[in-house]
């Protein structure tokens, strides 16, 4: 016979272990990807508004080295994407629903239907909460 553990007790040592090296990984990885996104927007971004800073002080920069500092902050913007599937599974899965590309051969494709209705809140949950309401 097992006696169930009430909810206020502490969790068991190698239980307890593992729920924190379960956790402390995540984290680890959400700072991790945090870390790159934010060091590439700096390296992109951070030129550009020096550069900005010092074109209005002196007058001193070239038009043509402005537009590669500005090309370099929108190839930012490019990366993200590239970033987040590489590092977010979640960010994965969710683009493999709606990108043929990254779909999986035995995944069901999403009807047009189902997703404006899931988005513009009609169908049949829709109908019962305004009954529900009235």
């Amino acid at each position: 016979l097992q006696v169930p553990r009430a909810p206020s007790q502490p969790l068991a040592g190698s239980e307890s272990r593992r729920f924190t090296s379960k956790h402390s990984k995540k984290a680890l990885k959400a700072s991790l990807t945090l870390g790159i996104l934010l060091g590439m927007f700096f390296v992109a971004w951070l030129p550009f508004f020096v550069t900005n800073v010092a074109q209005a002080v002196c007058g001193c920069v070239p038009a043509g080295f402005f537009d590669v500092l500005t090309w370099l902050g929108y190839c930012n913007s490019t990366m993200n994407p590239i970033i987040y599937p590489l590092f977010m599974r979640d960010f994965k899965r969710a683009m493999g629903k709606f990108l043929p590309c990254c779909r999986r051969p035995g995944e069901p494709r999403p009807s047009a239907i189902s997703l404006s209705m899931r988005n513009s809140n009609s169908g049949p949950r829709a109908i019962t909460s305004l009954k529900n309401v009235l």
